[in-house]
């Protein structure tokens, strides 16, 4: 009897989609230990082994390219939109290139976070593709302009093929996918213990004044560390590794720790809109201070979503970028709504799969 083979395709655009596609994948994998993993993506492998602490095939192939970014906050979309044109040019080649790969390699079904093109990639192998996402890229890429009308239009065809959508919570309303599941939260859980880490890097502030800085990534450019002079009292962590040598600014090591495995250290995470971020930090209950960002489609929706079901403080660009920071010292806001999102998003998802492949 052989093995199942899961094929996970995904976005190439941040790092988002790949941690909590992975976390489903390693979900997948708890519930049913023979199922076999594919994983497509060009996310460095790296981050996938963060998530993944278990067997799985890497397939460095891209499908989409999102949207191109110096970093986490500047767009580049003129290259971005030639881009896209060529991958619809050589859409045909891509699909009979792929759906052999897969046929080859015996995968029975194709889980997507998001790449348009997999529906049609799967359905030429014959087999099923389900989508998770909470947003398309047809909706990112009308709030871009009119230019881009034609690859939202195309991208739609693509999504209207897809056997089953998990839309995740902080959506728009996805209506090109013919069948949607609301699932809950996804994300990865932490590894370490808070006061085991709290002790190895000598942290001694206590936890009501201790932020993590997180933005993606890609991070961003010309962040102002300099503000965190002003706040001698208070533990600031980064991952970034990049950064001015303050007392208060520890630079958290990238081999073996995630975003997530330090929330429980801290009060609050000062970041961008980004689904991942969010949802790990709802999951653990962390309140966030977000920046906006209101020429990306999905910002928007992210931080209304932020505001209804978490604490939260939302800042400007201004506040952020020119302003002395006295966000960290305000109070936070509560949530707007008493409606509580459920945090088992990865089971969820990962159950239908290891039932569908017969576990």
């Amino acid at each position: 009897m052989p093995r199942p083979v899961l094929y996970v395709a995904i976005t190439n655009h941040g790092f988002g989609h790949a941690t909590r596609a992975a976390s489903v994948a390693a979900t997948v994998k708890a519930l049913q230990p023979e199922v076999d993993l594919v994983l497509a993506t060009t996310a460095p492998q790296w981050l996938l082994d963060e998530y993944l602490p278990m067997t799985y095939e890497y397939r460095p192939v891209g499908f989409d390219i999102g949207v191109i970014q110096p970093d986490s906050l500047t767009m580049d979309l003129p290259a971005t939109l030639a881009k896209l044109n060529g991958i619809k040019a050589h859409q045909q080649e891509t699909v009979v290139a792929e759906a052999a790969y897969l046929k080859q390699r015996g995968v029975d079904l194709v889980l997507a976070d998001i790449p348009p093109l997999a529906t049609a990639i799967a359905h030429a192998a014959d087999i099923p593709c389900w989508m998770v996402s909470n947003f398309g890229w047809d909706f990112i890429y009308r709030g871009l302009g009119s230019e881009f009308e034609d690859i939202a239009r195309w991208i739609e065809e693509c999504f209207g093929e897809c056997d089953r959508l998990f839309r995740l919570p902080f959506h728009e309303p996805m209506p090109a996918f013919p069948l949607v599941e609301d699932t809950g939260l996804t994300g990865g859980t932490p590894r370490y213990g808070a006061e085991a880490l709290r002790a190895q890097w000598n942290l001694a502030h206590p936890q009501e004044r201790t932020v993590l800085l997180t933005f993606g990534g890609l991070s961003l450019q010309a962040i102002p560390y300099d503000r965190l002079t002003r706040f001698p009292d208070w533990q600031f962590l980064t991952f970034d590794q990049n950064v001015p040598s303050f007392p208060n600014l520890f630079r958290v090591p990238r081999q073996g720790y995630r975003p997530v495995d330090v929330m429980p250290l801290v009060s609050r995470v000062v970041s961008k809109p980004g689904f991942s971020t969010f949802s790990e930090a709802c999951r653990l209950d962390v309140p966030i201070v977000t920046i906006t960002r209101n020429d990306f489609a999905e910002g928007p929706v992210l931080v209304n979503g932020l505001q209804d079901h978490s604490w939260h403080r939302i800042l400007t660009p201004a506040d952020f970028f020119e302003g002395d920071w006295a966000f960290l010292t305000q109070p936070l806001e509560p949530p707007r709504t008493s409606k509580t999102l459920a945090k088992d998003g990865n089971h969820q998802i990962a159950k239908a799969i290891v039932n569908y492949l017969g576990g």
